[in-house]
Parts: structure tokens; sequence; C-alpha cells
């Protein structure tokens, strides 16, 4: 932690059994230079427990109804206690983020409040007042690492910094690899049994479509038409399928599904954190290259594409097709994890004319990497051909060259040159 911040009574409540995540460091500096951090993600992704962690007192407003109804008598009894006080599930009284904003004016103190929220609140003016007061961040379901199944061996901070890097060899089976993929990167799921964690992600599902998606957009949406688009997202996971695709697939069924309707589902489980499209690349090329802008779906655990589908393990290793692609779902979920602390994005590459990239990463200050996600070592060399098409491209078009390229796979060893195409076992990658 940096310098100064004080570790409170209910980080050391949690010390001996908090497993540390990514996004610790860059939560308890935000926490060490502005006056509240709202910590963002779909619900059990591991929120509370991690507020709690950095946090010195806390409410818990989905739980608490009388702290729910002191923010409409007496909003400054919900805000007192020692501080940093976590404020989780927030947004059940989004009333509760003004009065946030001014303790933090009125207090001109860092570290004052952490909010967490498993939705995004629709009013603007809930979401955008805490410029220079508040600071977002997102969290998302364990990396790899985070839940131990990955050495962390080669850094993404270190590849962007464009360090060449080395790993020993790693191994994830593929039985194993789609034991992973079933039971998600859900903190709650550590321990138990695959059977229970799948009936979990299925719960999961049950519960996003028949209460939470008409409670985040106030009006009562249909149950069996959202769970036919969410199934229709699993099996299109990792492509660019359109919004008329996603239509097409709902209607299969003999559900009657709008455009406007189809958007407004999309965009209400965009607000709690389900899915998380991933957008085009524009690197402003000085060429005439024709690229594709349309994002490729993406639900925040390649886990829950198999909740909607009710897929097993077994059934995964029968459709390596699929397969491959809820492989390349996982890569991106640590790519973006990974990316986060290291003031990156995240985003795909397409062009018109038939060149394709998984996944770009780009720092704020223009440096960036590119990364193939390959199934096994038989595509490997496919991979890396067109990461080497895309430097050209990039080069010739006056982008520069790339901090570091890869293809990411499930084992053996782990090398990434400079100037050339390095291999990544997931099992080795880290911040």
């Amino acid at each position: 932690m940096p310098e100064g911040f004080v570790r409170g009574p209910l980080q050391e409540a949690t010390s001996l059994s908090y497993r540390p995540r990514v996004i610790d460091r860059e939560l308890a500096e935000r926490l060490a230079a502005i006056g509240a951090v709202v910590l963002e993600g779909p619900k059990t992704c591991g929120k509370t427990v991690t507020g709690r962690h950095h946090a010195a007192s806390e409410v818990l407003l989905d739980v608490d109804r009388n702290a729910r109804r002191m923010v409409s008598i007496d909003p400054g009894e919900v805000l007192r206690g020692k501080t940093p006080r976590l404020i989780d599930e927030w947004q059940t009284e989004p009333d509760i983020w003004n009065h946030v904003r001014r303790a933090v004016d009125d207090r001109g103190a860092p570290g004052q409040f952490i909010l967490t929220g498993s939705a995004v609140p629709g009013d603007d003016i809930t979401r955008h007042t805490g410029a220079g007061r508040l600071t977002r961040l997102r969290m998302r379901p364990f990396s790899l690492l985070e839940s131990h199944h990955s050495s962390g061996e080669i850094s993404l901070r270190r590849l962007l910094d464009g360090t060449p890097q080395r790993s020993e060899r790693s191994e994830l089976a593929a039985p194993a690899l789609a034991e992973l993929l079933c039971r998600g990167g859900w903190p709650a799921h550590l321990g138990y049994p695959l059977a229970r964690a799948l009936r979990m992600n299925r719960d999961y599902l049950n519960e996003i479509r028949r209460v939470d998606i008409s409670r985040v957009s106030g009006k009562q949406r249909d149950p069996l038409k959202v769970g036919r688009l969410l199934r229709s997202l699993a099996r299109n996971l990792a492509t660019p399928a359109s919004l008329s695709t996603l239509i097409t697939d709902v209607r299969g069924g003999g559900h009657i599904m709008k455009w406007e309707t189809a958007s407004e589902y999309l965009e209400a489980l965009e607000r709690l954190m389900i899915v998380e499209d991933l957008p085009a690349w524009a690197p402003h090329l000085r060429s005439r290259t024709t690229l594709r802008t349309t994002p490729v779906r993406h639900l925040a655990d390649p886990s829950l594409a198999v909740a909607a589908l009710r897929a097993t393990p077994r059934r995964l290793l029968d459709d390596l097709e699929y397969f491959g692609f809820l492989f390349e779902a996982m890569v991106i979920r640590d790519l973006r994890v990974y990316a986060q602390v290291a003031e990156a994005e995240v985003y795909h590459y397409r062009e018109k004319a038939g060149l394709e990239v998984d996944a770009v990463v780009e720092c704020d200050d223009g440096r960036w990497a590119a990364f193939e996600v390959k199934l096994g070592d038989r595509w490997v060399n496919k991979g890396k051909d067109s990461l080497r098409r895309l430097a050209g491209r990039m080069i010739k078009g006056g982008r520069g060259e790339p901090s570091a390229l890869a293809v990411i796979i499930p084992n053996g060893y782990g090398h990434v040159p400079c100037g050339d195409v390095g291999v990544i076992p997931i099992g080795t990658l880290g911040p």
C-alpha cells in the first residue's frame, strides 16, 4: 500500500482470509489521492470483500433496511464512521451519491469513501457529477493469476515496456482448462465441487433474467426473451455478431423481439456489467485500410456463456471450435484485468480485407502490443503470421512498432523476444 495509507479494523479482520486482487494496489493509490472511489463490477466478483479489505468502517445498503431509510432522513448518519468508509451496493439508494460528493468537498481529504456497486444507475446526473471528487474502478472476476492458476512470470506491463521475457513450462491440460472455463473466476466458487459451481452459475443467470434486468431497467422484462438473448450472446461469444444476428437467434424459437427491445435488453445487461463487448482498435493510420468497427461480443466471464448453454466440460471437449472461442474469452478477461493496472485498454483489430487480430493492448501514451489466441501448437504459426502482418501495416501506416507481439496458448514454454513474435502460455501471464 502507498505510504501513509493506514490499515483499518476491517482490513485486520479480513487479512488472514483475503485473497489478494490485482486491483488492490490501484485501489489503494486512488484512495490516497482522491476523496472517494467507486468500485464497480458484476455481482459476486468480489467487490465487497475487496472494499472491506481497504475500509475502516462499512454500511451495507442492500441488506440494511434502516440505513436505506436513513439516507432520506439523515444521510450524514450513514456517512459517519472511520474512513475509508465502505458504502456497499450504493446504487440501491442513488441519492447517496450527491451526499458523498458533498461530504468529500466538506472534508477536503482523500480516502473518505469506497462505494461498491453491481449496476450502473440510469440517472445521468448521478453518474457524471463526481468529477474531481470520485474516481471509478472496474472490477472483474478472478484472473488466472488471482485464482492461483497462473505463475505470472510474464508481465503484461513489462511487455508494454518492450522487455523480453521467458517462463518455465506451464501445463494446463484440456480437461483442466475445460473445467476452469465452466467454473469461472467467481470467488464464491473457491473450494466447491464443479457440479455446485455449474449450478451456481445457472442460478446466477436465472436471477439476472428474472429479477435484475427488470430492476435495473425500471420496467418489467420478459425472462424467456432475456434467456434467449443470453443464449444467443453465448453462442456468438468472441465473434462480431451484429444485433440483427442476435435478434434472428431469439426469433428462431418463435419469440418476437423488436430491434428497439433487443437494444434495451443489451443496454440493461451492460449496466449490470454482464455484457462487456470488446471495441475495435482505431490506430489512425495514414493508409487506405478499411477497418471493421463492430465490437466483438463478450460476457463478464466465459462461465456465463457455459451456463447459458447448460454445457459441461465434456461437451466442451467434444466441440473444440467453441472451446477455442471460450478460451479466447478467458484470455480477454485476463488481459483486461492486467491492462487496467498498466493504464491500458484492450481492443480487437479487423480489416475488411481479412486480417484479424484477437487483442490489441494500447497504453495512454501510445505504446501497444498485440496478441493472437490459439488453442494449440498447430495454429501458432498462423497466429504469428497475422501478428507480423499487423505490425507491418502499423509501421507502414506511421503508427510505430509494437512493444510486443505474442500468441497466447494453453501449454508450453513462454518466450517473448525483441523484434519478433513470441509465445505465452496463459498459465504464465500476469500484470
